[in-house]
C-alpha cells in the first residue's frame, strides 16, 4: 500500500468496528424486552463512572501546600451549584472547567 491508502484503511477499519460494537446491541436484542440485568447496568453504571472520575480527577490534590485545593474545589462547587439551579450538563461542564482553569492561572 502506498503512503495515502495505508491511513484510509485505518479510518475505514476504525469506523466498520465501531458501527458493529453501536450495532451490536440493537441486533442482539431487536424488539425484545431487555434482560433485568441489563436495565440494572444501564441505572448502575452512569453514576458510578461519574464517582469514579471525580475521584480520579481529585486524587492528586494538596491541601498541605499552596493553593490549598482551592481551584479544585471550588470548580466542583460550580459545577454542583449549576447543575442543580440549571440542570444543564453542557453549562456545568464548561462554567467548571473556565472557573479552574482561571483560578490555577491566577492562583
Amino acid at each position: 500500500m502506498n503512503n495515502t491508502m495505508y491511513p484510509i484503511a485505518v479510518i475505514g477499519v476504525i469506523a466498520i468496528v465501531t458501527w458493529v460494537l453501536r450495532a451490536f446491541p440493537f441486533l442482539l436484542f431487536g424488539n425484545r424486552p431487555l434482560p433485568k440485568v441489563i436495565r440494572y447496568l444501564g441505572k448502575a453504571l452512569p453514576p458510578a463512572i461519574m464517582t469514579v472520575l471525580v475521584i480520579y480527577c481529585l486524587r492528586d490534590i494538596s491541601f498541605g501546600q499552596s493553593p490549598f485545593g482551592i481551584p479544585e474545589l471550588a470548580a466542583c462547587a460550580l459545577v454542583v451549584i449549576l447543575q442543580v439551579v440549571r440542570k444543564n450538563m453542557y453549562l456545568s461542564i464548561i462554567a467548571g472547567t473556565v472557573c479552574y482553569m482561571i483560578l490555577i492561572r491566577l492562583m
